[in-house]
């Protein structure tokens, strides 16, 4: 390791979307905390996992992708389970 940073720094659109992908998901994950507004937690934390996909899509960060494609089914189900049961 040479600790020279890999991925794109502040002026890149990347750089953003992994910040704002991370403040949904925190927000999402503290909300579920408190057991209130499970449906607000699915979504925040949904679009978080979608931000990071596009994220991971233009890095082409296979293990980024998939954590995030699977979050995202995962979340999709129990935003379709909480509507419909």
């Amino acid at each position: 390791m040479s600790g020279s940073k890999v991925t794109p720094g502040h002026g890149d659109i990347t750089w953003y979307l992994k910040w704002i992908a991370t403040v949904f998901i925190l927000i999402g994950i503290s909300i579920r905390t408190t057991g209130e507004l499970p449906l607000a937690d699915l979504l925040l934390t949904s679009i978080g996992t979608v931000l990071w996909g596009v994220v991971a899509f233009k890095w082409r960060d296979k293990a980024l992708l998939v954590v995030n494609s699977v979050a995202l089914v995962l979340m999709l189900g129990g935003i379709l389970r909480y509507l419909l049961v």
